[in-house]
C-alpha cells in the first residue's frame, strides 16, 4: 500500500511461499516476503524499510507527518513482537495444542486488540484523526485476525477496531493492491519488483 500511495511504480509478483521461487532465495536468502529488488540492485527485505522507502520517494497523502511521534515504536513492537506471533498460534492453532483457538484468540486481543480499540475509540486512527504509514503497518496483520473467524471479530465489543478495520478494507488503496499478479521472475536492469 506504502508503494501504490507513493506512486512507485513496481512488478508486482505473487510468492507460494512453501513453493519458493529460486529467484526469490537469490534476491534475499531470507526466503520471506515482502522483498523489494531495486534497479540498482538493491534489496529490501523488511516490511517497514520497504515502507519508509516507498513514503520516502513521495509522500502524497502525509502518513509520515509524524515519523518522530513516540507511540510508533510502542504501537510496531506490540504488533510486530508481541501480536504477530500470537496471530500465527490462533491461525494455526492445532500446530500449538498447548492452547486452544479461542485461548490463543483471547492472549492475541489483549495484547494488541483491545489496546488498538480503546486507541480508535477516541480517534479515527491510531495517531490521531489522519491515517499515517502505523495504521498502514498494522492494518494486515488485523485484517489476518479478522479473517480467521469474521463473525467472532463482527459480534466482538471492539467498535473502534471495527471502523477502523472497515475503513481500510473498504479503501480504494487497499482493493488495488489485492488483485492477483503474476509468479516472481528475475528482474531486470530496469524493473523494481516487489515479491509479496
Amino acid at each position: 500500500m506504502a508503494l501504490a500511495a507513493a506512486d512507485v511504480a513496481v512488478t508486482l509478483c505473487e510468492v507460494v511461499l512453501r513453493d519458493k521461487p529460486a529467484a526469490l532465495l537469490q534476491a534475499s536468502p531470507k526466503g520471506t516476503v515482502p522483498v523489494l529488488v531495486l534497479s540498482d540492485g538493491r534489496v529490501i527485505d523488511e516490511s517497514l524499510d520497504i515502507m519508509r522507502w516507498a513514503l520516502g520517494q513521495a509522500d502524497p497523502r502525509g502518513w509520515l507527518r509524524m515519523a518522530d511521534d513516540p507511540r510508533i515504536a510502542s504501537w510496531l513492537h506490540r504488533n510486530d513482537q508481541l501480536f504477530k506471533p500470537l496471530l500465527d498460534r490462533y491461525k494455526y492453532a492445532p500446530r500449538f495444542p498447548e492452547k486452544s483457538q479461542p485461548a490463543h484468540r483471547a492472549l492475541a486481543v489483549a495484547t494488541l486488540l483491545d489496546p488498538l480499540d480503546a486507541c480508535l475509540r477516541d480517534n479515527a486512527f491510531v495517531l490521531g484523526d489522519r491515517p499515517s504509514w502505523v495504521d498502514v503497518a498494522m492494518f494486515p496483520f488485523v485484517r489476518q485476525f479478522a479473517m480467521v473467524e469474521p463473525t467472532w471479530l463482527d459480534s466482538a465489543p471492539l467498535p473502534g477496531l471495527q471502523r477502523w478495520l472497515a475503513y481500510w478494507l473498504q479503501n480504494g488503496l487497499f482493493a488495488a493492491v489485492m488483485d492477483k499478479q503474476g509468479g516472481w521472475a528475475a528482474p531486470t536492469t530496469s524493473d523494481t519488483v516487489a515479491g509479496a
